[in-house]
């Protein structure tokens, strides 16, 4: 891998593409400490020292955006309006017959789409800013901090602070497509792995000062490189079903007769059933914050649902990510479809009739294939609460089983696209 950096800084068109990715990413990094207008960043250091940084209900976008939701700053909402709004457009398509149809109009429906996800992120972002400076006002942004964090919240404050934050994050958004135009890799993926990985050092350095905090380091570290190695393996493997084209005439030239194959990922739906199920247990969590403390149901759903150790919470938050996974795997793969275009073009699977009997045997290798990757999916989101119970750490991990899975997901993809490209720079062909 250092070697196929070293020679892709030697290539100066992928060079200029490489610096200007990682400059995006600067950028990026450095609005995450820039605060929003209207926010006292004096007071906000101090409640985020006292409360430790972690909140349950904020933790997942406090995740994605590196920190910058808990300052408040301009970039506060990162990349998750964009990322949902990409979500619920995908999920729209099965309800809504003109999105399904724009997907398969090709780049001109793409655009389309797009469009419509840019529409929806802003206004999603207006949603969640209003939510969030909801929160800080009310104080549970940092329960058990006393000093004000918007000391005035006039609304034109209010509404200044709302235009900043969906300002940022259409200026996220912006940036994220220039790395997919200009840079390498996907941009929205590489934003949040930049997001994720610069939380690491001080989340280490935090464990590592604590009680007997040189044996947890280690401890972790391990746990870590275990899980980087198993989901590395199970994230290359995939079940290859072959197809076989048949011969045929167009006018004087023969076509067809050749083999090739289907590949099938184990983890088809990739992290968003986790995402999806976080914020679902999220949900009681929001309820509970603006209800009365002292009432009996808040104090159940905060020691059964709120807990991530609490039995209750697990056995939801695994049923939750396995039915996401088939939920996401239908959508993303249609197996009538696969076998309506291998049968217009003349291509069948070994053994299976072409039509309805090749997408009943596709429909049944899906759901084998989803049945043990929605599995894998729930180990390795369970990661964080096994560590928090075997080495008895008082604070939540904040690079668990989701952000292994994104690190080493968008890692791999974009040493293979940095490989291709040098591929294509270094092939000489047949002349030089």
């Amino acid at each position: 891998m250092l070697s196929a950096f070293a020679r892709a800084f030697r290539t100066p068109d992928l060079r200029r593409k490489l610096l200007f990715t990682m400059g995006i990413m600067a950028i990026f990094r450095l609005g995450s400490f820039i605060p929003t207008p209207g926010v006292d960043y004096g007071n906000v250091r101090q409640c985020v020292a006292d409360t430790a940084g972690s909140t349950d209900l904020l933790g997942l976008v406090n995740l994605f955006s590196g920190g910058a939701l808990l300052q408040l700053s301009v970039f506060a909402l990162g990349i998750m309006p964009y990322i949902t709004a990409s979500i619920i457009i995908q999920l729209l398509r099965v309800v809504i017959p003109r999105f399904e149809a724009l997907h398969k109009e090709g780049q001109a429906g793409t655009a389309k789409l797009t469009q419509y996800t840019r529409y929806l992120t802003i206004a999603l972002a207006i949603l969640q800013s209003t939510t969030i400076i909801t929160v800080a006002r009310s104080g549970q942004l940092f329960p058990g901090c006393s000093v004000p964090i918007i000391p005035n919240d006039g609304w034109v404050t209010i509404v200044l602070m709302v235009i900043t934050m969906t300002a940022g994050t259409g200026l996220i958004m912006w940036m994220a497509e220039l790395i997919s135009e200009r840079g390498v890799g996907n941009g929205m993926s590489l934003l949040i792995f930049t997001s994720i990985v610069a939380g690491f050092p001080a989340a280490l350095w935090g464990i590592a000062g604590g009680d007997n905090g040189f044996g947890k380091f280690v401890a972790i570290l391990g746990v870590i490189l275990l899980v980087i190695g198993l989901v590395v393996f199970v994230e290359q493997s995939q079940r290859r079903i072959p197809v076989q084209y048949a011969k045929r005439m167009v006018g004087r030239r023969m076509y067809g007769g050749s083999s090739t194959y289907i590949p099938i990922k184990i983890n088809m739906a990739g992290v968003i059933p986790v995402i999806f199920a976080s914020s679902l247990l999220a949900l009681p969590a929001l309820i509970a914050q603006f209800a009365d403390q002292a009432a009996d149901w808040v104090i159940w759903v905060s020691n059964n649902i709120v807990d991530p150790t609490a039995p209750l919470h697990i056995a939801i938050y695994v049923l939750l990510i396995i039915f996401f996974a088939f939920f996401y795997t239908s959508i993303t793969f249609n197996p009538d479809e696969v076998a309506d275009n291998m049968k217009r073009y003349g291509g069948f699977i070994p053994g299976i009739r072409a039509g309805r009997p090749t997408a009943e045997y596709l429909q049944y290798v899906i759901n084998r294939i989803t049945s043990a990757g929605a599995i894998y999916l729930a180990l390795v989101a369970l990661v964080p609460t096994i560590a928090l119970i075997l080495l008895n750490i008082s604070t939540r991990l904040p690079f668990g089983g989701t952000s292994i899975l994104i690190i080493v997901g968008v890692g791999l993809e974009t040493v293979k696209q940095i490989d291709s490209q040098l591929q294509q720079r270094h092939y000489e062909g047949f002349l030089r």
